[in-house]
């Protein structure tokens, strides 16, 4: 053996009640579980918990895995697997032009730091380039804006026949690669141009290569429920599992309505929809500022943004349908800039702004907030992330009771002040939702964070501690365990989390980061080299 696992409390993630056991890693795998393993180095683990690694089903480290590739914000939560090329925009299939644009959109999710190496167009270089060197595993999905703006443009309008023939094409091929799925994001530009068809019809190819659609949908406020519809409807049409991302309720106007989404969900089950979801644990989201606009807005691109927003008579229409009619890039509900929050500039002019709410900073400045809004996406080119405190506890208890839950982060790993929930999600269901409220057990949680998520992706050796599996595996103090970042001080590593193993080397030891870089591509299992 490498490793000896002594004398823990097994939680397999298959949901069945723990047991004590020796565990033994060889060779990357789990070689034995039993009374009496020995060989190689022993960790006594003297009855903490030993589970599978936590699965990130939602994770915006597409950039930031690369560019700090020991990624402590993961590792240290007990995260070996992310999923990334979320909410339909990420770096790959692009062209140059294509790449220009989105290093400047999703310049507030990942940065876009200097001198860094942009070595890949496809998925299959993408997925290469993680090959190289990360700490814990990553999974791709196909976003569909991205195709969009590389095969259609930043307009408005249906594809052409041929326009969808390449989409389908690229999509495709980047399955082929490697990619486990498509994800789409219907708040953002350019994929919320897309229509219930185009939608259908780049699933279809996606259920074809055995993948899931991952969807951001159009509305999480006003219009939830019909938005949560029309992805069921169109999983239904294409074939392809669907696969519902941060689905939760938000916004005063639902209140209290998660029992509704769930009955909709477990009606689309029962009539044999094959539909998963995954929830962070916190109330508040967080986007880029500028996910606020209306989609309109943001038709041909950044500049052509930032004209808009220059020009006086186009802001006043802008400012009319944020504030009182409620954009869709708002989810229909007007919006409320006491809820919005900067966390998040690129200028050095702009960090006073860190941690106000639109509504203070206007308020401090003497100015509407609108007009302060609109400045600022002006000076940042953009490139300004916020926090949305737009949730509801019960909401977010009783979606992540569902037996189809599955965890993510929806982390973004940037930004001067960003959401606590890049360091912190797992940990945080293992210590208020299990261990202070009890709204889930220890092994059910477990279950919901390694072997369903596992299943999801189709991975047939990884989400369970099982002999003949990847040894990917956590151990935690169930007592100690705990989130320790706060929206104040976000990058904060959790506690009682002391060892974390990722295809059998170890990342973190006794709670110190080792440096190595274990971590690999995990690609759809019928893609083809």
């Amino acid at each position: 053996m490498d490793i000896v696992f002594r004398g823990a409390l097994v939680v397999d993630g298959t949901g069945a009640p723990g047991h004590r056991a020796d565990v033994g890693v060889r060779d990357g795998r789990i070689a034995a579980i039993g009374d009496r393993v020995t060989g190689g180095r022993t960790v006594e683990a003297d009855g903490r918990v030993l589970a599978p690694g936590f699965i990130d089903m939602h994770s915006h480290s597409d950039l930031q895995v690369l560019a700090n590739p020991e990624h402590l914000a993961k590792v240290t939560q007990g995260v070996t697997t992310e999923v990334l090329g979320q909410d339909g925009l990420s770096y790959a299939p692009v062209d140059d032009d294509v790449l220009a644009v989105l290093r400047a959109q999703l310049a507030g999710w990942n940065d876009d730091p200097a001198g860094f190496d942009w070595d890949w167009r496809s998925v299959g270089e993408y997925l290469d380039r993680l090959d190289r060197g990360i700490a814990v595993n990553a999974a791709y999905l196909v976003p569909q804006g991205t195709l969009r703006m590389l095969c259609v443009g930043h307009e408005d309008r249906p594809p052409t026949d041929r326009e969808l023939d390449r989409m389908r094409e690229v999509l495709a091929t980047s399955l082929r690669e490697g990619a486990m799925g498509l994800s789409s994001g219907l708040t953002y530009t350019p994929g919320t141009y897309a229509d219930t068809a185009e939608l259908t019809a780049l699933c279809r190819v996606v259920a074809e290569h055995g993948g899931f659609h991952s969807p951001h949908h159009r509305s999480y406020g006003a219009g939830a429920l019909e938005a949560y519809a029309e992805m069921i409807a169109v999983s239904r049409a294409s074939g392809c599992p669907l696969h519902l991302t941060h689905a939760t309720m938000n916004f005063e106007v639902n209140r209290g309505r998660a029992g509704e989404l769930l009955a909709l969900l477990d009606g689309a089950i029962a009539d044999g929809a094959d539909i998963t979801l995954d929830t962070y644990p916190y109330l508040p989201g967080a986007t880029y500022l500028s996910a606020l606009l209306p989609s309109w807005a943001g038709e041909g691109g950044p500049d052509a943004t930032l004209a808009r927003l220059s020009d006086p008579a186009t802001r006043e229409r802008i400012r009319v349908e944020v504030e009182e009619v409620g954009s869709d890039g708002c989810h229909g509900v007007p919006v409320d800039w006491e809820a919005i929050e900067v966390n998040g500039v690129r200028r050095a002019e702009n960090g006073h702004l860190v941690g106000l709410s639109v509504a203070e900073a206007a308020r401090r400045a003497g100015r509407p907030p609108a007009e302060l809004y609109f400045d600022v996406l002006v000076s940042e080119r953009l490139g300004t992330s916020c926090l949305m405190h737009v949730g509801h506890e019960d909401n977010v208890r009783a979606i992540m009771r569902h037996p189809a839950h599955t965890g993510g982060s929806d982390g973004l790993l940037v930004g001067d002040r960003p959401h606590p929930r890049a360091w912190g999600t797992f940990p945080r269901y293992l210590a208020r939702y299990v261990r202070e409220l009890g709204v889930l057990g220890l092994e059910e949680c477990v279950h919901h964070l390694t072997g369903r998520a596992a299943r999801r992706l189709r991975l047939a050796d990884r989400g369970l501690v099982r002999e003949g599996f990847a040894a990917d595996l956590v151990l935690f103090d169930p007592d100690a365990v705990a989130d320790t970042a706060t929206f104040d001080e976000p990058r904060q590593a959790a506690a009682g989390i002391t060892h974390v193993v990722v295809n059998g080397v170890p990342v973190l030891d006794d709670g110190r980061r080792t440096g190595a870089l274990p971590g690999t591509s995990l690609r759809n299992p019928r893609s083809r080299p």
